[in-house]
């Protein structure tokens, strides 16, 4: 699947454990109702979006994960995550952001996963929401 829009927010890296970290892409769509779709890059992917900044115009691959949890109630509930796994520059002028000095510069995509689809509002299918 693929999210195409206008960067919002690039959060700072953030170590959730010594051994995972993630970091926080927000990409307003660009249609009559904007969506602001927030996409977590994880592990050696939060590389991906040093090369960018607010108002670049990208398109950005991701995967739709989902959990289920039980909890100490014995309750179940369940959780949605989307993530980017590879982020294009849609001009010229998009993706040129220099790094500043404490940031890593951006490797090319490396990932064994292929993309679902296209992520379109337009399209219907049968989810309630």
């Amino acid at each position: 699947m693929e999210v195409i829009g206008k960067i919002k927010l690039i959060e700072a890296e953030q170590a959730v454990t010594d051994s995972f970290r993630k970091r926080l892409l927000v990409v307003a769509t660009e249609e009559q109702y904007p969506q602001f779709i927030s996409i977590n890059f994880v592990q050696d992917k939060t590389e991906l979006l040093d090369r960018f900044a607010a108002g670049d115009e990208v398109k950005v691959s991701i995967n739709l994960r989902g959990r289920e949890w039980v909890n100490p109630q014995g309750e179940t509930k369940y959780f949605n995550d989307i993530q980017g796994w590879r982020i294009e520059p849609l001009n010229n002028t998009s993706g040129t952001h220099t790094p500043s000095a404490g940031q890593r510069s951006a490797a090319p995509a490396a990932s064994g996963e292929a993309p679902a689809g296209n992520f379109n509002e337009e399209e219907h299918d049968d989810l309630p929401f």
